[in-house]
């Protein structure tokens, strides 16, 4: 393969701190990567404590001396934990008082084990392990991305707790209804003949660069020629990088066969939802719906951009997130509270939409 091509944020990234760790969750390993200050001593920030292994070390993770903040962030389908890397150095960089981003790869993707059953259950007890097994607790910011959005999602309506959830481009909407059902089913046999074919004929099939690179076309909005080179490469070097044809087919169902608005109902806890003007995958107002659905919720559309906000705009992205970071104190939840009526979820937060300029942002309702 060709050199990297080198990211628009490239001076950022080289001026971000990050150290590779892994850590055993029910007996299978998470690889993970942590962006900002932090030592070798110290990774989580929130409550509890629990060991992992970095770099061969046992080390405890938890406790005093740390950054003022910890975002635990999960990717979507297909990728790894580069994809998140943009929008963590932009985090790092741009918190005045040090915020430490993890983000590990998902089970089955990139380097980290596969789960025995890549089904949303599996996802949802992984990353509550995880979580556990570095110590963080509701301080915490958990934020997830396309498919990530949904595990988070899932994971939060299960009662892992946060401060604030941060989705972004999330699967606010199913995917085998609507105008997307006849694509989704598409690519569902595509997937299910990857798997079934011959392994050396179905692996060929599933990371063929030619259809890799036309969804990487097709995602993609931006018209700068660097950019789109940058995002072309990384779809090429990471978005194959699964561990087996069973567990991608597994979590390719898993991802169109749930979405975030499923646990709307469930989730009490603070969300930002960072979407995206031209994301083919969710529209803005099926955005907006899942918003007037959730108890305390911000929409922020971010204009010009499709479903790759975290390659196109994480400084847009990291912005929303940080200011709302500022905004969230770590009260405690009311989780069991019943839930408050369309007056009171109507009376949510407001400022400029970024699509329109208008003076209302979706918060909580549909307005």
């Amino acid at each position: 393969m060709q050199p990297p091509v080198l990211s628009p944020y490239q001076s950022l990234m080289a001026a971000t701190p990050v150290v590779h760790r892994a850590v055993q969750v029910d007996g299978r390993t998470t690889h993970y990567w942590e962006y900002g200050p932090g030592d070798d001593a110290t990774l989580g920030t929130g409550t509890g404590t629990g060991t992992g292994t970095a770099s061969g070390a046992t080390v405890q993770l938890g406790g005093p001396g740390g950054p003022a903040a910890t975002v635990l962030a999960v990717h979507g389908f297909r990728g790894d934990h580069h994809g998140l890397e943009s929008i963590a150095a932009h985090l790092v960089s741009g918190h005045p008082e040090g915020v430490r981003v993890i983000v590990p790869d998902l089970p089955g993707f990139g380097v980290s084990d596969p789960l025995p059953t890549s089904d949303l259950d599996a996802y949802v007890h992984w990353l509550d392990g995880f979580r556990a097994a570095l110590g963080l607790g509701r301080d915490t910011v958990v934020l997830g991305h396309s498919f990530g959005s949904i595990v988070v999602a899932a994971a939060v309506a299960d009662g892992l707790d946060t401060r604030l959830l941060v989705l972004v481009n999330p699967i606010a909407a199913p995917a085998l209804q609507g105008p997307r059902a006849v694509g989704t089913g598409i690519a569902i046999a595509y997937y299910r003949l990857g798997a079934r074919l011959p392994r050396a004929l179905g692996l060929g099939l599933l990371r063929n660069r030619g259809i890799v690179r036309a969804m990487s076309v097709a995602m993609l909005k931006s018209a700068d020629p660097a950019l789109r080179r940058w995002v072309h490469d990384q779809h090429d070097r990471y978005f194959s990088a699964f561990a087996d044809r069973t567990s991608v087919l597994q979590a390719f169902r898993t991802s169109v066969t749930h979405d975030v608005a499923q646990f709307a109902d469930r989730i009490t806890v603070p969300v930002l939802m960072v979407a995206a003007e031209h994301d083919d995958i969710t529209a803005v107002p099926e955005q907006r719906a899942l918003a007037a659905r959730l108890r305390d919720a911000e929409l922020v559309v971010v204009p010009g951009v499709g479903h790759l906000v975290h390659y196109e705009t994480p400084a847009e992205a990291s912005a929303a997130v940080l200011r709302r970071m500022r905004d969230t104190t770590a009260a405690p939840t009311n989780r069991g509270r019943k839930r408050p009526g369309p007056a009171r979820r109507a009376s949510g937060r407001t400022g400029p939409d970024r699509t329109t300029g208008e003076p209302d942002r979706t918060t909580g309702s549909d307005a």
